[in-house]
Formats: C-alpha cells, sequence, structure tokens
C-alpha cells in the first residue's frame, strides 16, 4: 500500500508547488487548504505523514497539529512556516505536535529526504508492534508452525524428563546444523510472508 501525505496550506500556490517538488516520490499526495478541510480528510482516510502551515485562517498549524496529535498519534507531523519565531517552535515542541520545523521556501530536497526517514521510521514501529501483538499468543504462533512443520512442537522425554533427541542425530554439531537449517527455512518463510501482507 503506498504511503500517503497531506499537505496542508491556505496558499495554492505553495500547495501546487510542493506537490510538483514531490511528484516523483513513491507515495500519494493529498492537499487541503486550511486545517478544517485538512481534519475533514483526515478523518475519512489514514495518512503516514501531515505537514502544515502555521499561520492559516481559522485554526493555527500548532492547534491543528495538536488536534492530530490527539486524534491521530501515529501520524508523523511537521510544520511549514514562513515565521519560524521562537515561541510558536516552543509551543508546536512541548505540546508533542510536531518532530520537525521547515522554513519557507522549504529546501524540497531536505523535505522528501526528511519524509522518507520518517516513514521508514513509522514503518519499523508497526513492524515492532506487530510483532510484539504476536507474541503475545505464543500458542497462535505454535499452531502456525504446526500446521507449516507437522510435529515440531512435539518433543519426546524420557522418564527423568530429559529430551530424547532424534535417533537421526548423532551429535551436537549435527543438531547445530539441523537447527541453523530449520531457522533459516522460518526466516525465509517470515521474510516471503512479511512482503506479501499489505502494511498497517
Amino acid at each position: 500500500m503506498s504511503h500517503k501525505i497531506l499537505l496542508v496550506d491556505d496558499e495554492p500556490r505553495l500547495l501546487e508547488g510542493l506537490k510538483r517538488a514531490l511528484r516523483k516520490e513513491p507515495y500519494t499526495i493529498v492537499t487541503a487548504g486550511s486545517a478544517t478541510a485538512a481534519l475533514h480528510i483526515m478523518r475519512g482516510d489514514v495518512f503516514d505523514v501531515v505537514i502544515s502551515d502555521q499561520d492559516m485562517p481559522g485554526l493555527t498549524g500548532t492547534k491543528f497539529l495538536q488536534i492530530v496529535h490527539e486524534e491521530f498519534p501515529d501520524t508523523v507531523r511537521f510544520m511549514l512556516t514562513g515565521r519560524a519565531t521562537l515561541e510558536v517552535a516552543i509551543d508546536a515542541i512541548n505540546s508533542g505536535a510536531i518532530s520537525r520545523f521547515f522554513t519557507k521556501p522549504a529546501n524540497t530536497t531536505d523535505l522528501a529526504v526528511t519524509i522518507l526517514h520518517a516513514l521508514q521510521h513509522k514503518d519499523l514501529v508497526c513492524e515492532a508492534k506487530r510483532l510484539v501483538r504476536a507474541t503475545r499468543n505464543p500458542a497462535g504462533i505454535i499452531e502456525d508452525l504446526e500446521r507449516d512443520y507437522r510435529g515440531i512442537s512435539n518433543v519426546n522425554r524420557d522418564a527423568d524428563g530429559a529430551v530424547i533427541l532424534d535417533a537421526q542425530i548423532s551429535g551436537h554439531g549435527e543438531l547445530i546444523a539441523s537447527m541453523r537449517e530449520t531457522v533459516a527455512e522460518l526466516e525465509k518463510r517470515s521474510n516471503t510472508n512479511s512482503k506479501a501482507e499489505p502494511k498497517e
């Protein structure tokens, strides 16, 4: 699924300029001419990054991004402003509303690189959360492994409770080699599945 970026500014020419500058990037770009319009759009769709101007009629960029922070905490938030005062910066950072400031006119190369890094970080966080959720259900993981590798969860023990190794494995070297083969196969299968699964 393509990443989605929302650009918010009351200057149509600036929005078009940013869209044009970012047109070759591998994500979908949506624009909004006001904070109110942007909130309406965000409440109907999922966005990975939102970049907002500070000085707009109605809601300021700081107030808008505070709302985005509360309603859509997983969305990365940047501010674009022509007047990056210390007061605005402190207000935005203290409220947790933004992670980066850009001044107008924005350096589009810097903007594109920062967006890319933000998306990579967001994807890593999402994958980590997915893995945490998966490990909270170990029974489900064992069931999946048993389905794909029948007998993998069966452990033979002797009367004292010691694990009885497969008779075909005659030493610790062969055991380690066998384990490595199994781990490699599981990693290969995991990589194949992660590529096939849609991103969250």
